[in-house]
């Protein structure tokens, strides 16, 4: 990983935060996200701590920062054809898309989780629900569901991807199978069920299966 020169001039608006994260990671790998430390962040990246805490109050800040990449994931590197592929498809595209994001980190990333829902710490659990509703928005917005945000399709459909999210992290965080196979065959069986369930709710459109989306 490159140094950053505490003097670079180049290095503003929070252009180290991303080798913060990395350098967070890559310590996490070694010793568990618990016994990171800003500070040894801090001296390995060589920057002053106080320009790494104009960017970071906390190491739960780090881990915001992280999962801020499944956001970009979900919402990048889409097809040409996506908009035609039926929902379903759009849906497990960006939700593995997410989960694929941290796949090299998932042990780290897991702990991350764990550390913010750890009982004493009371101040994370409220952002937690609102991170994950968040999630769950921009996973709408993500695969182009069509439902307006406040009417009872988005609704419905915001209840059952959190389930779907909830459930699918429940797999994956113990998911070490080559290319999150199991991970990958949960989603698509109760993408199927929840397709089989939605079909019946007034509103509800359906695309033909594309060639493209059928090798999902």
């Amino acid at each position: 990983m490159s140094m950053i020169a505490i003097h670079d001039s180049s290095t503003t608006d929070g252009s180290y935060a991303d080798q913060v994260v990395d350098e967070a990671v890559r310590q996490a790998e070694e010793r568990g996200w618990e016994a990171v430390r800003l500070t040894e962040v801090a001296r390995a990246l060589e920057l002053p701590m106080s320009l790494v805490l104009t960017r970071f109050r906390d190491l739960d800040a780090v881990a915001n920062a992280w999962f801020q990449r499944g956001l970009q994931a979900m919402l990048t590197n889409k097809p040409d054809t996506f908009e035609d592929w039926p929902e379903r498809s759009r849906i497990e595209h960006c939700l593995l898309a997410w989960f694929d994001a941290f796949s090299a980190h998932r042990e780290v990333t897991v702990q991350m989780l764990q550390t913010k829902a750890h009982l004493p710490h009371l101040h994370t659990w409220v952002p937690m629900a609102f991170d994950l509703s968040r999630t769950v928005q921009w996973l709408r917005e993500a695969a182009q569901l069509e439902a307006r945000y406040g009417t009872r399709r988005a609704q419905i459909e915001e209840v059952a991807l959190t389930s779907l999210f909830l459930a699918t992290l429940a797999v994956w965080s113990r998911d070490s199978s080559d290319g999150q196979h199991r991970t990958r065959q949960f989603v698509q069986r109760r993408l199927k069920g929840g397709e089989n369930c939605m079909k019946w709710i007034p509103g509800m459109k359906r695309k033909a299966a594309s060639p493209a989306s059928a090798s999902l």
